[in-house]
């Protein structure tokens, strides 16, 4: 059962009412909610699987939280059933599975054995103050920012590089020496929890519809990624999130040559 609050009546200096603000909506639904708790979940276990050493099932645990909570907004809409306690539910539960998670399995991974593991520990610490700093940003930007374009790296594409990497690697004999992986370990981690709170702008895609038609090439487009993942999921989606972090240095980088040249 959900809570109700009434709307806020306006009193104008004479007494008199003189308008009234909508209150926020502050029931709690079972599905989307449902589908936040299994992201959460996720990461969770992914933090759990980090402290076992099984670093790959870590990693796929992350994107398995992606899916979830790209989900549970989805249904909140579809189904009307949108909430303030969403909301912060999701908010507290991007925290974990987005910023703790992928900063401890990183840090477990390859930053713990550097040096005398300070090193390491600052930078796994950086990533997830970054994730805090950044959900906190889009919590009260919401009603101010365009729709199309998230301010900075959203959490959960961060999350999906530090996961890819990991995975990646795990999986793959990669030409890649053990003395080297930690220090590019660093700088994935720093790339990814810095670009979180920059102010480039990265697509949202919430310009697409679902249901809307889409021409022909962009379903053979779809297609063609969904077999890719099949075939070769780390690959695939450590070079999809790669390449969507990049997209938003690039578009910057086109903007601003842009207003140069004029």
């Amino acid at each position: 059962m959900g809570e109700h609050q009434s709307d806020i009546k306006i009193i104008d200096e004479y007494g008199q009412e003189s308008g009234h603000i909508p209150a926020r909506h502050r029931a709690i639904y079972l599905l989307p909610n449902a589908f936040t708790t299994a992201a959460l979940f996720a990461g969770f276990f992914a933090i759990v699987k980090a402290m076992s050493h099984e670093f790959d099932i870590a990693a796929v645990a992350i994107f398995c939280a992606m899916v979830l909570d790209g989900m549970d907004g989805r249904v909140a809409r579809l189904t009307n059933t949108q909430s303030a306690f969403g909301e912060q539910y999701d908010s507290l539960a991007d925290m974990v599975s987005f910023g703790v998670a992928p900063a401890l399995v990183v840090f477990m991974w390859q930053l713990q054995g550097l040096g005398t593991g300070r090193l390491g520990l600052i930078v796994a610490f950086v990533y997830c103050a970054c994730a805090a700093l950044r959900l906190a940003r889009f919590n009260i930007n919401t009603d101010v920012i365009d729709k199309r374009y998230f301010q900075g790296l959203p959490s959960p594409s961060a999350a999906a590089l530090m996961a890819g990497m990991v995975w990646l690697v795990s999986e793959k004999d990669l030409p890649i020496s053990e003395q080297a992986l930690p220090y590019i370990a660093i700088a994935m981690t720093l790339f990814a929890g810095l670009s979180m709170i920059t102010n480039v702008r990265y697509w949202s895609g919430k310009a697409i519809g679902i249901q809307h038609s889409v021409p022909f090439f962009k379903l053979l487009i779809f297609v063609a990624v969904m077999l890719c993942i099949i075939s070769w999921p780390a690959f695939t989606l450590f070079g999809l999130a790669f390449g969507y972090a990049l997209s938003g240095y690039v578009q910057w980088g086109m903007e601003a040559l842009r207003l140069k040249k004029r």
